[in-house]
Parts: C-alpha cells; sequence; structure tokens
C-alpha cells in the first residue's frame, strides 16, 4: 500500500491514500525510503514518526506500507554488538559506509552471511511448543545460544537438520511444512509471553557494599537511580554493566551526551569480564542512540533494548537491562506529543507518561519460561533519570518511584565531597528488602539482616549528632558519642565509599562485605566497651584496630576475611 506527503513537522509526517493500514505499522517515507512507523489514524489521513532526519524531504513524495509492525531480529550474533535504537548496525555501518549514518540506511541487525554450528536437541516425530529448545548454537565461549520454537508456534518435528547454517536457513521442520530457522522477529512494542511470573526472592548481586547491604535489589526486580549532572549515574550504571552477577547485559545509552557514548563504545570493546576473564563484550548488547539522533528513534530504543532482553530470558538466562537514561526517552515523548497537538500534561510531559513508564518497567521481572523444559529467567532493569536541578519532584522520577522497586538516590553534595557511589541513603530505599532475607541467611550469614539494621540505626544516630554538633559544636558531646561519630565517619570512608577504578575494590562479594561490616561494628562495641571501662577515648583512636579496618577494603577478598575474623576474635579477647 502507497500513500503520499501531505504535511511534515520535523520527525512527524502526515500521509493521505494509506486508509488500510494499521496502527504501528512500519513504513518507508520518501523516495530515500526513511524508516517510520504509523503512531495515528484519523480521519483518513495516517501520522507517522520518522526514526531518521527529514531535512530534505518534500510534499507529494510516496509513503509504502510494509503491512507489519517494528520488528527486532532475534538470533545468534546479537551478543558484542552495537545497534542503534532501530536495530541498525552500527558498527557494520562504520566498516562499509564510514562514521556518517547516510539516511535510508537499512541493514540487517544480523549477519546474513555468517554461518553457526547448529547441534539438534531432539528428534524427528517430537512434539513440541512455542518456547521449546530445538538446538543449541555456541554463541561465545560461555553463552550456549538455545534456537527456540517462537511463541505461538505448536507441532511435530518432520525434519531436523545438523551442520552450519546462516540465521535464515531453515534448521528444522514442523509439520504442515513450517521450516524453522534460528532467526525470530518479533514487534518491540509487545511484551514476550512467559509461563508464569515468579516472586522476586534471589537477590541481583550488584558487587557494590551500599546497594547490596542497604538496599538490595532482587532479581527481574527494577531500580532507578535518579541524580543531578555529575553525581555518577552513567559511572554506576557502568559499573554494574562490568561487576554485576548477570549472564548477559544490555546497555542502552538513549539520548546521552555524544562524548559519554563515545566513551563507552570505546572502553566497552577492551574490558575484561572479571569473572571469566573474556572480553566483557562477549555477553553485552548495546544500543546506542545519542543526543543529536533523531527523537523518534530515541523513544523506541528501550523497547527494541528490552526486547533482546526478554528474548535470552526466554533462553533462561539472567539479564540486566541497563537505560541511561529513561528522562532523555521521556523528553522524546514530550516532542513526539507536542508535535501531533496532544494535550500536555505536567511539565509539557504527555498525560500517558506514567502508564508507558509503568508498561515499560513491567517487561521486567523474573519468570518460568516458556516450553515443556523447566527454566526460569530474569530480565532486571536498572533506570538512569536525570531530573532538571536534581529535583526529585519532577513528573519522571515520580512517575519511576510509583512502580519501581527500588530507589538508589545520587546527591550532588556526596559526589562534590568525591564520596562514590554518591547515594544518600536517608532518601534511598528498597521494597526487596524483606523477600530477601531469607536468602542472605541461608546463603551468607544468619545475622546479615541484622547487620543492615544495625548500620542504618548507626547513620541515623550519626544524622542526630550531626544535627547537636551544628548547634553547639562538638565539645558538647560525651565520649560515647564522639565514638560513634568518629566510627559512622570510618564506615562511611571505608564501606560505603567505593572506587568505581580500584582493582581490587571495584567489586566486593557478598562475604568481604559481611565480614567487613562485621569487624567495624565490632569494633564499635569494643571502644564503647572501654569507654565505659574509663579508657581515654584518644587512646581507643589511636589502636591498631581502626588502621586496620582503614585498610580492608583494598585488601583482596580471602584474606581481608581472614583477617576480620582474626580482628574480631582478637578484640573479644582483650574485652574478657
Amino acid at each position: 500500500m502507497t500513500g503520499t506527503i501531505v504535511k511534515i513537522s520535523g520527525p512527524t509526517v502526515i500521509a493521505r491514500g494509506m486508509a488500510q493500514t494499521r496502527i504501528f505499522n512500519r513504513v518507508a517515507v520518501g523516495k530515500q525510503g526513511l524508516l517510520g512507523e504509523v503512531i495515528r489514524l484519523q480521519s483518513g489521513e495516517v501520522t507517522i514518526q520518522v526514526y531518521e532526519e527529514t531535512t530534505g524531504l518534500t510534499l507529494a513524495e510516496p509513503v509504502t506500507d510494509f503491512g507489519e509492525p517494528l520488528l527486532v531480529e532475534l538470533g545468534p550474533g546479537l551478543l558484542g554488538s552495537i545497534f542503534d535504537g532501530v536495530q541498525r548496525p552500527l558498527d557494520v555501518i562504520a566498516s562499509q559506509r564510514g562514521d556518517w549514518i547516510a539516511r535510508g540506511v537499512a541493514l540487517p541487525a544480523l549477519d546474513r552471511a555468517r554461518q553457526w554450528t547448529f547441534t539438534p536437541m531432539v528428534r524427528s516425530g517430537t512434539q513440541v511448543v512455542g518456547g521449546d529448545c530445538l538446538g543449541v548454537v555456541q554463541e561465545t565461549e560461555k553463552i550456549r545460544h538455545r534456537i527456540m520454537v517462537p511463541p505461538g508456534l505448536s507441532g511435530t518435528v518432520e525434519e531436523i537438520r545438523e551442520g552450519s547454517f546462516t540465521v535464515d536457513e531453515p534448521v528444522a521442520r514442523l509439520d504442515g511444512d513450517r521450516p524453522l530457522s534460528m532467526l525470530q522477529r518479533w514487534p518491540v512494542r509487545v511484551p514476550r509471553p512467559v509461563a508464569e511470573r515468579l516472586p522476586p526472592v534471589v537477590p541481583f548481586i550488584t558487587g557494590q557494599r551500599i546497594f547490596d547491604m542497604l538496599f538490595p535489589v532482587a532479581l527481574g526486580g527494577t531500580v532507578i537511580v535518579p541524580g543531578g549532572f555529575g553525581t555518577g549515574k552513567t559511572v554506576v550504571e557502568q559499573s554494574l554493566a562490568k561487576h554485576a552477577e548477570a549472564d548477559i547485559i544490555v546497555y542502552i545509552g538513549c539520548g546521552e551526551r555524544g562524548n559519554e557514548m563515545t566513551e563507552v563504545l570505546t572502553e566497552f570493546p577492551h574490558l575484561t569480564d572479571p569473572v571469566t576473564g573474556l572480553p566483557l563484550m562477549h555477553r553485552t548488547i548495546l544500543v546506542i542512540n545519542t543526543s543529536n539522533m533523531p527523537v523518534a528513534a530515541r523513544e523506541t530504543s528501550i523497547y527494541t533494548g528490552i526486547t533482546m532482553a526478554e528474548y535470552y530470558r526466554d533462553m533462561g538466562f539472567t539479564v540486566a537491562l541497563m537505560a541511561d537514561s529513561t528522562s532523555r526517552w521521556a523528553e522524546a515523548t514530550r516532542e513526539i506529543s507536542a508535535r501531533l497537538e496532544e494535550m500536555p500534561g505536567e511539565e509539557g510531559y504527555p498525560t500517558y507518561l506514567a502508564t508507558k513508564l509503568a508498561g515499560f518497567y513491567e517487561r521486567g521481572g523474573c519468570a518460568r519460561c516458556l516450553g515443556q523444559e523447566a527454566r526460569h529467567g530474569s530480565v532486571t532493569i536498572v533506570s538512569a533519570i536525570s531530573p532538571p536541578g536534581g529535583d526529585f519532584s519532577e513528573p519522571v522520577t515520580q512517575s519511576s518511584m510509583n512502580v519501581a522497586g527500588g530507589l538508589w538516590a545520587l546527591d550532588s553534595d556526596l559526589a562534590h565531597r568525591r564520596h562514590f557511589p554518591a547515594i544518600n541513603w536517608k532518601r534511598s530505599f528498597s521494597l526487596y528488602t524483606a523477600p530477601l532475607d531469607t536468602w542472605f541467611r541461608e546463603q551468607v550469614a544468619s545475622d546479615w539482616p541484622q547487620l543492615r539494621a544495625d548500620l542504618g540505626a548507626l547513620l541515623q544516630k550519626e544524622e542526630e549528632l550531626q544535627e547537636i554538633v551544628q548547634l553547639v559544636g562538638i565539645d558538647a558531646l560525651q565520649d560515647q558519642e564522639r565514638i560513634v561519630l568518629e566510627l559512622s565517619r570510618l564506615v562511611r570512608e571505608e564501606y560505603l565509599r567505593q572506587s568505581a577504578y580500584s582493582e581490587v575494590d571495584a567489586s566486593c562479594p557478598l562475604s568481604k562485605q559481611y565480614w567487613m561490616l562485621k569487624a567495624l561494628l565490632r569494633f564499635l562495641h569494643y571502644c564503647q566497651d572501654f569507654l565505659r571501662k574509663g579508657r581515654p577515648i584518644e587512646q581507643l583512636l589511636a589502636s591498631p584496630f581502626k588502621s586496620e579496618l582503614e585498610r580492608m577494603k583494598e585488601t583482596p577478598p580471602q584474606p581481608c576475611i581472614e583477617h576480620a575474623r582474626t580482628m574480631i576474635e582478637k578484640m573479644e579477647q582483650e574485652l574478657k
């Protein structure tokens, strides 16, 4: 079906003569074939958002309907790739056509020439349903890519082949002469189905002490990271991408500055996975849409990323999706809404902003995957937000807080004091703490929840004492209160602060987190007991235990754990 352009307004184009088209259908706009999507049908006119620059587009140029929605290609070869918001392979475009993307370029997301070795897992005559594994492909050294029956499809395997094939060659055939290849296509705005949603009972281990101890998030959970300019949102997300315990990482650079995305593109291909020793890109997918790219593609980028994440979740992997940042995505929806002349809501955002945000966050979760084989997968969403001026009362932050399970609030004052991660422990929260306590008790230590409570009480007590100090000075405090202030400072600097650039301290395993905090809190009780026995505070602050505690975070995990145990035993012996 072909129509004709009658109006152009930035990335928004209106065409006529396409009465039979459907909402969200994919179209080619103009003589150059610019990629677009139908977003409104009204009075015989079709409104299209174009994913490319529309400069030079003229009236009366043709618009061709492809008869299908915007789809992403899913199959072997996604890992290690770099895509834009509509899944065009940026690395392939750069190698073939240079650093600038010409308009109308349409390359397949997956390499059609590369062959993959397919190993069947079922035999002819097997009854299969959607989600069942037909065979596997060794996509990277550690990732075995499951070739699955697409959702909604079932039947009997009449033929299955073994050998090397391209992604679009048939590897199996179902009854009724239905060929199946290694390639699936899926609409980006439609969540992939699962057999059952599961409760959040296993933590998403980040390797960052303040997150894992104070504000944990579950596998399949959602957490937002709002913060003003310079508070370290991008560093937090990149640290999680490097060190979090996830099988697959999907990193979405949505509308960020070009220099930040350049750093990501130049660093990630050379980073080494600290767990496997292999390149980090072997388990990473990058979706990049910088601030100077068309806003329509920016609006689509988070759906492209979450669809690829759901695909690997369906294989049984734990997937972490990093969206940086949701605010830029919301700005794109505001611009598109304004060009559609829709009624604006608060601060000009569309009135359906909260609904669209909730729909995106709800696509995360832990689930029992489709298919007859029992397997579980998860998509954990970590979404950075850039509120103007660091104002958390703005619509994007508030709408996200209403549906997200965790808030890691970044603080400008902490960032200016070079305290990173600059997490404000007074404003942050996690709704997953209670559901995860059972796992921490069983897998780490029975008193893990109690240590968290003691740490929170110490930070709260410090806050109260700081208010007194600001009013009357530190000399008005008793020695028992002064020791609390000193030990809380030690906890903040040596436990809550963590360097993303330290070879040892960039990631901290749970066992080391536990023994570090246990030793710190034991030293507090040690000092308080000796103060009650009349020992002067100056002597306690000069204790060799204090200097040893200050060196713990730069000590490798196993020696640190052994040293912490030894210190605790010595403290108890001295007290006796």
